[in-house]
């Protein structure tokens, strides 16, 4: 191996681990006391890094919001797809499917809803913002393909219905008048709106 890919690979391996080291400071400093109580500086002390390099991975606390919550938005996608799977009522297996993502989004409420608003208002340029979309994407697609199990030509309702499913969520869970609202009265709440939607 030359000496330039040698480097090279030192380099990439340097910026992940800096990477990692940002995401980790930012979930515990974002977790302990919310993201708006938290300063880059903060979060670059933290990490054991220069401000100047927070800014080269995130260049607003919104974004280093993304980055945390979007690791934990796809694992709760992932345990919710699991859970999914073991329920053959349409309505239940939704429900299955987003419990995990409405929990994620609850930990830190404030977080929850900031990160709701980043995802929605966020740069569309910013690539931790794309990826909030892609997990949305993915969440959507997973409940149509819910919506869609055992019917003959259903692919192109179940797609608007796992749309609406997806704005109910997200809408629910955004609400300042929720701000205060158990995970279960939640859970309740979005699952008597789809069974509305979807006639279940």
């Amino acid at each position: 191996m030359s000496a330039q890919l040698a480097s090279a690979g030192r380099r990439e391996r340097n910026k992940q681990q800096k990477l990692e080291r940002i995401t980790a400071a930012a979930a515990a400093l974002f977790a302990e006391y919310g993201v708006d109580d938290v300063t880059t500086q903060q979060i670059a002390e933290k990490a054991d890094v220069g401000t100047g390099t927070v800014f080269l991975y995130a260049k607003t606390k919104g974004e280093l919001l993304l980055l945390v919550q979007n690791a934990h938005y796809a694992e709760a996608l992932e345990k919710g797809r699991h859970a999914a799977e073991a329920m053959t009522d349409a309505l239940d297996a939704v429900m299955a499917l987003l419990r995990p993502i409405i929990e994620c989004n609850r930990v830190q409420i404030d977080n929850g809803r900031t990160y709701l608003r980043e995802m929605v208002f966020g740069s569309v340029d910013d690539e931790r913002h794309a990826e909030a979309l892609a997990i949305v994407g993915s969440t959507e697609d997973a409940v149509a393909r819910i919506l869609s199990r055992g019917m003959v030509d259903a692919e192109a309702r179940a797609t608007t219905q796992a749309r609406v499913v997806s704005a109910i969520m997200f809408l629910t869970m955004a609400a300042t008048v929720n701000a205060t609202r158990s995970i279960d009265d939640l859970a309740d709440d979005i699952r008597r709106q789809i069974a509305a939607v979807i006639g279940r």
